[in-house]
C-alpha cells in the first residue's frame, strides 16, 4: 500500500520546468538567446534533450505523466536519461538508455523555443558543475562525494532577475562511520521486517 502511494506521489511529479526571469538581460558581450517577451529563461530537466528535432515546450506539456512510467523510450524516457556529448548530432547512449545530444540539437531546441539554455543534473561533475555546448548545457550536480566514493565537489546555481547565473560549489560534510551504500541494507537501523 504505502509502496503504491509513492509510486503515484512520484509519477505526479514534474519532468521538467521552466525559469522565466522577471527583467531583462544586462548587455553582454554575447547575444543571449531569449524569450519572445526579451528575457531569458532557462529549461531544466533531469536529463536532457530528444532523438528528433522540433520538440517544443508545448510537446512536454502534452507528455502524459500521471501513473505513467518512463519506458525506454519517448520524450519521458529521453528527459531522464540522456546526456550532453561533445560531438555534434546524436550518438548512442553509454548507459543503454537514451541518447547522447551534441551543441548542434542544443542550439537548435533553445532556438526553436526562446531559451537561454539548459539546465540539466543526471550526471557526476567532479566541479560540481560544468557549462558545455558553448554556454548553452550546464550539468549542475549536488551530490558532493557521490556515493561516498566520488570524490567530486557538489553545486547548485542562482539565476538572478535578469538571468545572470551564479554557481556555487561546495565539498561534502564528514558523517557518521558507515560503509558506502550501507544505507541500502533493508536490515539497517532493525527497520528490514517494514
Amino acid at each position: 500500500m504505502t509502496y503504491s502511494l509513492f509510486e503515484d506521489v512520484f509519477t505526479a511529479l514534474p519532468l521538467a520546468t521552466l525559469i522565466s526571469c522577471s527583467l531583462p538581460p544586462t548587455p553582454e558581450r554575447t547575444k543571449a538567446i531569449l524569450s519572445s517577451e526579451g528575457k531569458k529563461r532557462f529549461f531544466v530537466v533531469h536529463g536532457g534533450l530528444f532523438s528528433k528535432d522540433n520538440v517544443t515546450l508545448n510537446d512536454i506539456r502534452q507528455v502524459q505523466r500521471f501513473g505513467k512510467q518512463p519506458g525506454t523510450e519517448g520524450l519521458m524516457c529521453e528527459m531522464l536519461w540522456t546526456d550532453p556529448q561533445t560531438m555534434p548530432g546524436r550518438g548512442p547512449s553509454k548507459r543503454g538508455v537514451g541518447l547522447g545530444f551534441g551543441p548542434d540539437i542544443t542550439r537548435r531546441f533553445c532556438e526553436l523555443n526562446g531559451l537561454t539554455g539548459i539546465l540539466r543534473s543526471h550526471e557526476v561533475r567532479q566541479d560540481g558543475y560544468e557549462i558545455e555546448h558553448n554556454g548553452l548545457c550546464t550539468t549542475v550536480f549536488s551530490a558532493p562525494n557521490y556515493c561516498d566514493q566520488g570524490g567530486n565537489k557538489g553545486a547548485f546555481v542562482r539565476i538572478s532577475a535578469n538571468g545572470d547565473r551564479e554557481y556555487r560549489q561546495f565539498s561534502a560534510s564528514p558523517h557518521p562511520p558507515m560503509r558506502p551504500m550501507a544505507y541500502s541494507n533493508p536490515g539497517l537501523f532493525g527497520l528490514g521486517g517494514l
